[in-house]
């Protein structure tokens, strides 16, 4: 096994592919940091022509999706796996194995027992793997999520469906990054808590790591619901505190969370996130009232914000264009893509910023472009620039 790891792995691969026990492939670690393609995601599917395995390759703010025979998917594994990528995670019914190639060419495989529910059907050019499971889970049956028999309830499915898709977008993030043991989780506006207990749930009982994560909250009566919800569920690490998004009382931020923080408590919470120096920001933004009132377009651009519902869109591609571009300035490397589809939920745009030492911005360059769109659009001011410019970020 140790003489051939690679082989190894492709027999696992083949055996799982062929025995319909693959649940997921993840192909992931870029060889090129500056590739667009950041991952690619391998699961079976059933087509009225047979199985096919369902490539989905994710890059910064699309993926795309194609299905290939089993011999020709598993020689562009192969290739992927040479030239593209470092990592594959190899997730089936039987076990997980992940093969791993440093940038010296020294390859590891390591197996560990299954951590995802099995597949027991396929359905039609899609598969869905639970990162969150069900059966046992106490804050999804306080929240009312599921019910006394460990099943979804039907008027909550979308909500099922919210959570697990939040998950799957932020764990790819969460595994690029080098944390110490207890690093510290910051949830800015947690309120009914939904997405908070999900991710503490992924991070301690998936990943099986041990951070510290609080939730702040406005609502003091959402703040001791959700400690008592996380006291049931044993959720050791796992604290809810009453406070604002720009006043919270915190000692330390790792990483921060802030889903559907309303209008500019989105670029506080971005704010407290650099200069905090978080590894990792996740924004899902909510209103954009701030640039919507500042608009004042005297050009032939004008006519582009003419009508209500156009300006408004206008005014949130602007405003989230604006939060990218501050967070790439201070050392982010960031991207914006859709949350959840809009039959879900309107709120669907999410911004992710990672900090890295390789990156060099020009701040300079980056915020005169900053200046020219709002000049553009007759805007005086953004105010997370604001806000940076007056502690002098």
């Amino acid at each position: 096994m140790e003489n051939n790891p690679t082989q190894t792995f492709f027999d696992k691969l083949a055996r799982c592919i062929d025995e319909k026990k693959l649940i997921k492939l993840t192909i992931s670690s870029q060889r090129n940091k500056s590739s667009d393609l950041q991952s690619i995601i391998i699961t079976l599917t059933n087509l009225k022509r047979g199985f096919r395995l369902n490539f989905v390759y994710r890059h910064t703010t699309k993926d795309i999706t194609k299905n290939y025979e089993f011999d020709e998917g598993i020689g562009i594994i192969r290739k992927a796996l040479t030239e593209d990528f470092y990592n594959a995670d190899l997730f089936s019914n039987d076990e997980n194995v992940r093969l791993a190639t440093n940038p010296a060419g020294k390859v590891k495989i390591s197996s560990q027992e299954p951590t995802l529910q099995p597949v027991t059907e396929f359905h039609h050019d899609h598969i869905k793997s639970r990162l969150i499971n069900t059966t046992g889970n106490i804050y999804l049956r306080e929240l009312d999520i599921i019910n006394a028999n460990w099943e979804v309830r039907r008027e909550m499915s979308d909500k099922f469906r919210q959570i697990n898709r939040y998950i799957e977008l932020i764990e790819p993030e969460i595994k690029d990054l080098t944390l110490p043991d207890n690093y510290h989780v910051v949830d800015m506006g947690s309120g009914k808590g939904y997405l908070t207990f999900a991710l503490y749930d992924y991070l301690a009982n998936r990943l099986k790591n041990t951070p510290e994560m609080i939730g702040v909250e406005f609502r003091e009566d959402l703040v001791n619901v959700c400690n008592a919800i996380a006291g049931k569920s044993k959720f050791d690490h796992l604290k809810f505190i009453s406070g604002t998004i720009e006043k919270a009382d915190l000692n330390r931020i790792d990483i921060l969370i802030a889903l559907h923080a309303c209008d500019t408590a989105t670029d506080d919470a971005i704010y407290r996130g650099i200069t905090s120096g978080a590894s990792l920001i996740v924004c899902a933004p909510c209103c954009h009232k701030q640039i919507r009132k500042e608009m004042n377009v005297t050009s032939e651009l004008q006519n582009v914000v003419r009508y209500g519902i156009l300006k408004e869109r206008q005014a949130e591609i602007i405003t989230d264009t604006i939060r990218a571009m501050i967070l790439e300035a201070n050392g982010y490397r960031t991207k914006v893509f859709e949350f959840i589809s809009t039959e879900h939920t309107p709120k669907n745009v999410m911004i992710v910023g990672r900090k890295t030492s390789k990156e060099n911005p020009d701040k300079e360059k980056i915020f005169n472009d900053i200046a020219a769109i709002r000049k553009v659009y007759g805007i005086r001011k953004h105010y997370l620039e604001e806000l940076l410019k007056s502690n002098e970020i």
